[in-house]
């Protein structure tokens, strides 16, 4: 009797971050449901630092030299990224050759851009190796031809890019319009692209209908794949979901699940505005007055998460001012609270983890970037997607409280509100249409796994 063949096996290896671990962790699961046997990748440090990661697919984990006090013990982002590749390398290497004889070898590598050292294990390893970009295209082709030279730093006028609207300079990622003030960051996301030629497949989380224009310029220079959007597929509506599904992904900060809910439940259908901006961007006093300030006096109801890190920064006697009219919460889970039918608008950072989950349900936002790529994912927002609008901020990246408000207002209560509304509903419906079964980005994940399943099969 022939023996039965092996599933195809890969290794799914995000970027040790919460915004990156959980769009991937998402993506695998997908490929589970396609027959692949998947294996999850972190570092050791962030493995012991998960809160909530359930679910049965096995992960294992390798070292970035700082296995107990994480990156932050490193003496600098330039330090950290040297140790974690070396050390990285040595042990991702290791873990391949252990998988290798355990019966269940290493067909593929799917590894964060932001690794792009991997790219060096895939190849002496023998493996398919397949980029994962956790940005939208549209940011992934600015920093491209930054890499290529086409765009000179610093960014002081509007610039042009293939596939993109003209952009102003506050409409590219920070990292490009102020290159020197994060230069170890901005070095790394160019490097992204350091030997993209030599990757087998490039997957980006977006959707084909979603950016169109610069995917089909993307793909003519790199064998480039939308596969997203990655949430969890109880929020798609999906015809056939993926197992685990009580599981939505990495939490770093424990959430106050219960009292979300419960209050949420107590709201009028559309009339709560969600605030969050996500598990890393940061605003200084004088930003967290005048988002205060705005919050107050829209005079909607509110459910805020400020981290616990950020709760010294709210105005004195906020939140007993407010008790009847808002939640401050220190954590949350964002997706259930977006899907919640009190929800009427988010106001948000536009992270892009964020402003697809809010794409994805349908839910106006009021965009106020802070740093890296978010300035990009509002233009679109408020601009080319047209399901929200972007607060005004300065050169100098402050904005007021007074536009929080009208910007709040206009979204809940305004005419232009109503058609973002109805712009956010036929987006809604065109993700999810995306990742059904014979959709846009179905079928780039069908095809991106028949590239390795062949591995399994000699």
């Amino acid at each position: 009797m022939a023996q039965e063949a092996r599933p195809a096996h890969c290794l799914v290896f995000p970027y040790p971050l919460q915004g990156h671990i959980n769009p991937m962790h998402q993506f695998s699961k997908t490929l589970v449901s396609k027959g692949i046997k998947v294996t999850l990748v972190t570092t050791k440090f962030m493995f012991n630092s998960f809160q909530q990661l359930s679910g049965s697919m096995p992960v294992e984990t390798i070292s970035d030299g700082y296995d107990v006090e994480g990156k932050a013990s490193a003496e600098s982002l330039e330090v950290y990224f040297a140790r974690f590749k070396q050390v990285g390398s040595e042990t991702l290497k290791k873990l391949i050759e252990k998988l290798n004889s355990t019966g269940f070898p290493v067909d593929c590598i799917v590894y964060d851009s932001l690794m792009s050292w991997v790219l060096d294990v895939v190849k002496s390893s023998g493996l398919v190796g397949a980029i994962f970009f956790t940005q939208s295209c549209a940011v992934d082709n600015i920093y491209y031809h930054v890499k290529q030279g086409l765009i000179k730093l610093p960014v002081v006028d509007r610039v042009s890019v293939p596939g993109l609207p003209v952009l102003e300079p506050l409409d590219v990622p920070s990292f490009i319009h102020n290159p020197g003030s994060y230069p170890a960051t901005r070095n790394m996301v160019v490097n992204q692209f350091l030997d993209i030629d030599k990757v087998d497949w490039v997957l980006c989380n977006t959707f084909y209908e979603l950016e169109e224009e610069v995917i089909q310029w993307m793909s003519k220079h790199l064998r480039l794949r939308a596969i997203g959007p990655t949430i969890p597929s109880k929020y798609l509506n999906n015809q056939k979901t993926v197992e685990d599904e009580t599981d939505t992904g990495l939490q770093m900060f424990k959430a106050n699940i219960d009292s979300c809910m419960n209050w949420l439940n107590d709201q009028q259908d559309h009339s709560v505005i969600y605030v969050s901006f996500g598990s890393m961007a940061q605003l200084d006093d004088v930003q967290m007055q005048e988002l205060t300030y705005g919050i107050k006096q829209s005079g909607k109801h509110f459910l805020w998460v400020v981290r616990a890190s950020e709760e010294g920064k709210l105005p004195k006697g906020f939140m007993e001012e407010t008790s009847g009219k808002g939640l401050v919460v220190q954590w949350c889970s964002q997706m259930e609270v977006l899907a919640h039918k009190a929800l009427g608008c988010f106001v948000t950072h536009c992270g892009w983890n964020s402003t697809l989950e809010a794409l994805c349900l349908g839910v106006p936002m009021v965009a106020i970037p802070i740093w890296t790529d978010q300035g990009t994912n509002a233009k679109f927002v408020a601009d080319v997607w047209r399901i929200g609008v972007k607060v005004d901020i300065d050169k100098n990246g402050v904005f007021k409280g007074e536009m929080v408000e009208h910007c709040i207002r206009e979204v809940m209560d305004g005419e232009k509100g109503k058609e973002i509304k109805k712009t956010s509903k036929r987006w809604m419906e065109m993700a999810r249409e995306a990742v059904r079964e014979g959709g846009s980005s179905d079928m780039s994940i069908n095809e991106f796994v028949a590239s390795f399943t062949q591995h399994s099969k000699s």
